[in-house]
């Protein structure tokens, strides 16, 4: 099974990389900044997904994927909307749905060729039901759930299937300590680039028939 991962040089794309490499597959990963460190990986290479030539160059060179982790993002955008930065709400736009696009759109042609396949958005709660002070995240993350249920409904016929997993607050670098969870509750479980692999393992495991345009939570509470 050959699995590309976006945005894989650390947190939940390294956890998720790592682990399917561990599980046996062969892997091909990018990042934005520069290849991905990792040990065992087919291919590594810099491809920032705002960028549809990168994107496409990173398809061809990695082959035919059985699985695709459309997992890249950033949070650029702070406080509200009439103070925000048009630049920076943009780039978050671009990399977390625009970005998603391109990677979807260049991998299906490869899911078609091989008659089957599954496509991995990794999506956030606050695309379900939004936040202050984070639109362009919100409103990124609620288009690339929109994105997944068409591109579900789209590739039925052709046994891909196309699910959402929204991992819930995760200690990364692009949410260090869980940062922005209080509107959650004290209940909520703040948790470890390591704890979302389960769930990412059990979705790229699924058979061609199973699950498609489901949005899967690790989050414990939703409001």
């Amino acid at each position: 099974m050959l699995c590309l991962v976006t945005g894989a040089s650390r947190g939940i794309g390294r956890a998720i990389a790592e682990s399917l490499l561990a599980d046996g597959a062969r892997v091909a990963v990018c990042a934005s900044t520069a290849a991905p460190d990792l040990r065992g990986a087919a291919l590594s290479v810099r491809c920032d997904v705002a960028d549809e030539e990168q994107v496409r160059r990173f398809f061809e060179q990695a082959g035919k994927p059985d699985c695709v982790v459309i997992n890249a993002g950033v949070h650029r955008d702070h406080g509200p909307v009439d103070a925000s930065d048009p630049e920076a709400w943009r780039e978050t736009v671009d990399t977390n749905l625009v970005g998603a696009y391109y990677c979807a759109r260049a991998a299906i042609p490869h899911l078609k060729q091989r008659g089957s396949g599954k496509i991995i958005t990794i999506g956030s709660g606050i695309g379900h039901r939004g936040g202050p002070s984070r639109s362009a995240y919100a409103c990124s993350k609620a288009g690339l759930w929109m994105l997944t249920r068409v591109l579900a409904q789209e590739l039925a016929p052709y046994n891909i299937s196309v699910n959402e997993l929204i991992p819930g607050p995760v200690d990364t670098s692009m949410n260090p300590g869980g940062s922005g969870t209080s509107t959650l509750g004290a209940s909520e479980w703040l948790k470890r680039p390591e704890d979302v692999v389960p769930l990412a393992l059990f979705l790229a495991e699924q058979p061609d028939v199973g699950p498609t345009a489901q949005s899967f939570s690790l989050m414990r509470r939703d409001t």
